[in-house]
């Protein structure tokens, strides 16, 4: 018996522990493992883009937000410029919704600093961009700050913008929310029109029209006259929805809906509207498979990597499309059954991958390290999916744009997950999401990738961070895999939780941490993986 093993140089530190001489660098998780801070300006971003209103399996919502309030409160102080361009960063289609944004944009006119309220000012009409969006902040803004002098500017300019076609459609498509209706808000703001196509449409919003108009007052207020007439004229939804050119938010609450209907609505529905309403659709027998102009329409629309891009619409709701449509209405909202065309299954397939950004092969050797472990098991926001689920899409997608490439899930262990690239992503999330168990251990990978030789140029971590079951830090074991096989591998740890941890040492320069569910991340990646970044 000696004590060799307490003498010799310690290479390797319990995850339950701050790695000796790195404490002030660090921080104990919610697990009560020991990770790095990750940062005031990288917990802002990942709040932004994941959102922090729902309770994840280490927090509450309420935890959460508080945490993203105070960390947007001190970046403000620091740099509120900044805080604006993360902002619009997430507002422009990379946040899993607005609403995270929208939060942050209150906030941004609540800093005391001059430059928070200009920042606030320039950004506002960038975020709030819909009628949905405007009812969303009035809320927010009634119950945080109330409505001083640079929010009473901020909308009222939002009803003074020259598009009032853009406007009339807003104000017709959102009638009423969060307990505000339109005539509220004009109210509130005293907007007095600046045109007398404004002074036209706030007559309407503020009386509406007891009497109908012999003729549609113009251009910009067709939809809304048309609407008026078919509350007057319910039998003739099918003209009203023709001639103008109403959305079924129009006119399915005053108008008389059959499948008639619903097909002119569907010939004309926008992008963001046709995935929410694909069960409804071939419910009511709109999408069916032999309606083949139907559905060529539909694979127009899904398919089209430019438009799905320019609508800012997110992977993750394509993604929850997909689970929502091949669950026939046992998933969702819906009180809806419907038997799933299969055609629509492959368009909603290829429409996950194409709202990625992604590129050619980069000819480097990838690892996907999926976190399989009982946290990843919570869902996501209000989404219907869990972080293992979009974890394992998003490391498909990016593996399916490489030739070589491993994914393999870990939790206390280093599984193979039966991925590949010829995988569905619905098979994909069936095979990563039965195994949602066990603590969390991410040194795993590194210990198999140096039992196995593997040499990797690339490691991807798809994770909520919180790795704590190891005796030793990834960070270690990640110093080991490079002293042992490859000295120039380079480590991504993407963050799915709105968490300030990382497990990213602060000082390798080839490791980094990408947060959220930013479809750009799979481009990211190769970018990182090719030295362009």
């Amino acid at each position: 018996m000696n004590y060799k093993f307490f003498t010799q140089k310690k290479t390797a530190t319990p995850q339950t522990q701050p790695i000796p001489g790195r404490e002030s660098q660090m921080i104990q998780g919610r697990s009560s493992g020991w990770m790095f801070d990750a940062g005031l300006w990288k917990m802002l971003q990942r709040c932004l883009l994941i959102g922090t209103a729902k309770s994840t399996y280490y927090a509450l919502k309420n935890e959460l937000t508080e945490d993203f309030v105070e960390v947007t409160r001190q970046a403000i102080a620091k740099n509120p410029e900044r805080v604006a361009q993360a902002i619009l960063y997430a507002s422009d289609g990379r946040a899993i919704n607005n609403s995270a944004p929208i939060l942050a944009l209150v906030l941004l006119s609540m800093g005391e600093a001059p430059e928070a309220k200009k920042a606030f000012a320039e950004i506002f009409p960038q975020v709030v961009r819909t009628g949905s969006h405007f009812y969303e902040w009035l809320n927010y803004t009634k119950s945080l700050r109330g409505f001083g002098k640079v929010v009473r500017e901020a909308g009222k300019n939002w009803f003074l913008r020259e598009d009032v076609k853009g406007l009339a459609y807003q104000l017709l498509k959102y009638q009423q929310r969060y307990d505000f209706s339109h005539r509220d808000a004009l109210r509130l703001f005293h907007v007095k029109p600046p045109t007398q196509e404004h002074q036209q449409l706030f007559e309407w919003v503020v009386k509406g029209w007891e009497i109908l108009p012999t003729e549609i007052p113009s251009a910009a207020l067709a939809q809304i006259w048309w609407y008026e007439w078919l509350k007057r004229n319910p039998d003739q939804t099918h003209e009203a929805i023709v001639q103008g050119h109403l959305t079924h938010e129009m006119a399915a609450p005053v108008g008389k809906m059959d499948k008639s209907a619903w097909q002119l609505l569907f010939n004309e529905m926008p992008i963001g509207a046709l995935l929410r309403n694909l069960g409804s659709l071939t419910e009511i027998g709109v999408l069916t498979s032999d309606e083949l102009v139907n559905l060529q329409r539909v694979e127009a629309v899904l398919n089209n990597k430019e438009h799905l891009r320019k609508s800012r619409i997110h992977p993750i709701d394509v993604l929850k499309a997909l689970k929502t449509y091949q669950s026939g209405g046992k998933l969702g909202r819906s009180k809806k059954t419907w038997n799933p065309v299969h055609k629509i299954v492959d368009i909603l397939e290829k429409a996950v991958e194409l709202s990625f950004d992604v590129v050619e092969p980069t000819g480097k050797v990838f690892m996907h390290a999926v976190d399989v472990s009982g946290s990843m098991g919570w869902p996501i926001a209000d989404m219907g999916l869990t972080c293992c689920e979009v974890a394992a899409t998003m490391a498909l997608v990016t593996a399916k744009a490489e030739k070589s490439y491993m994914i393999r899930g870990f939790s206390s262990q280093f599984y193979d997950l039966g991925i590949t690239a010829r995988d569905t992503f619905r098979s994909a999330v069936h095979k990563a999401s039965d195994k949602n168990f066990g603590g969390t251990d991410a040194s795993v990978a590194y210990e198999w990738m140096i039992r196995k030789k593997y040499k990797a140029d690339v490691i991807c971590f798809w994770t909520d961070s919180e790795s704590w079951a190891g005796y030793k830090h990834p960070s270690q074991a990640l110093a080991e895999y490079r002293n042992k096989v490859n000295p120039n591998i380079k480590a991504v740890y993407i963050t799915l939780a709105p968490y300030q941890i990382t497990l990213v040492d602060p000082n390798d320069p080839l490791s980094w941490d990408l947060g959220g569910f930013d479809p750009g991340t799979p481009r990211i990646i190769q970018m990182l993986a090719t030295g362009e970044l």
